[in-house]
């Protein structure tokens, strides 16, 4: 019995260091974290020397998508790329802090049960939608950070929590602390919030309803980068009408 049980022990897998602090199943949740910190030391540096080239390049407004408006150079300003990377800016340090701690909370929580592929395009995707409702409700601001893509894991793990019957009402409590404080900050984009919460809900959706299915499916896959396309193109298409 003794050697038994020696020998069952002797088959798990051993934890690494590695594994402990940043585990084997969540590599795109500590990725983005680590990418969002080394633009955050980036931002500080060059703020630091009067030349902040990276809040230039890649804060978000919707005037670098509606059509309208031009460059120095008089193009048109056409920067969608814009509208993701503005979610790896953030405006402080406890802008920054607080985003990577939901991150890594709700990183760790749906990274694995959605696959690591499936999470990454959920977060871009939340992204664009943050960015997304600043274009169509709040053309006139200019938005940084995660939150948008961070209130999309709050509408994923939403869905999750639905679609195993669990009990909503932290998640309701959680998402309705973050929604006053935005409001009572005037320094905070609740419109990206809810864009992001929006389209979070509809992509975490989309991708239980494929994992769900007997066998795979990868229908959701294609349809989330549909609305991750329609995210970039409804700006243009708006502004143009305008």
């Amino acid at each position: 019995m003794a050697e038994g049980r020696a020998r069952v022990k002797s088959q798990r897998p051993k934890r690494t260091l590695k594994s402990r602090f940043v585990g084997n199943d969540s590599p795109v949740t500590y990725t983005l974290i680590g990418i969002i910190a080394v633009m955050g030391v980036l931002q500080w540096l060059t703020r630091s020397a009067g030349m902040p080239v990276f809040d230039e390049l890649f804060t978000y407004s919707p005037q670098y998508t509606d059509m309208q408006h031009h460059l120095p150079s008089g193009a048109i300003a056409f920067e969608p790329w814009r509208m993701l990377t503005s979610a790896f800016l953030h405006g402080s340090l406890m802008h920054f802090l607080m985003n990577a701690l939901t991150l890594w909370i709700f990183g760790r929580a749906l990274e694995p049960l959605l696959g690591s592929g499936r999470f990454l395009l959920l977060w871009i995707v939340s992204a664009l939608g943050g960015s997304l409702a600043v274009a169509l409700i709040s053309p006139d601001t200019a938005v940084v950070g995660a939150s948008g893509a961070v209130f999309g894991l709050f509408g994923a793990w939403f869905i999750v929590l639905r679609q195993q019957r669990q009990d909503m009402t932290p998640m309701f409590v959680l998402i309705g602390i973050n929604v006053v404080m935005a409001f009572i900050n005037p320094g905070i984009s609740w419109e990206a919030h809810l864009g992001g919460l929006v389209i979070g809900a509809l992509c975490g959706w989309l991708t239980l309803t494929d994992l769900g299915k007997a066998r795979k499916r990868t229908a959701g896959i294609w349809l989330q980068i549909l609305v991750g396309v329609l995210c970039v193109a409804i700006p243009p298409a708006v502004g143009a009408l305008l």
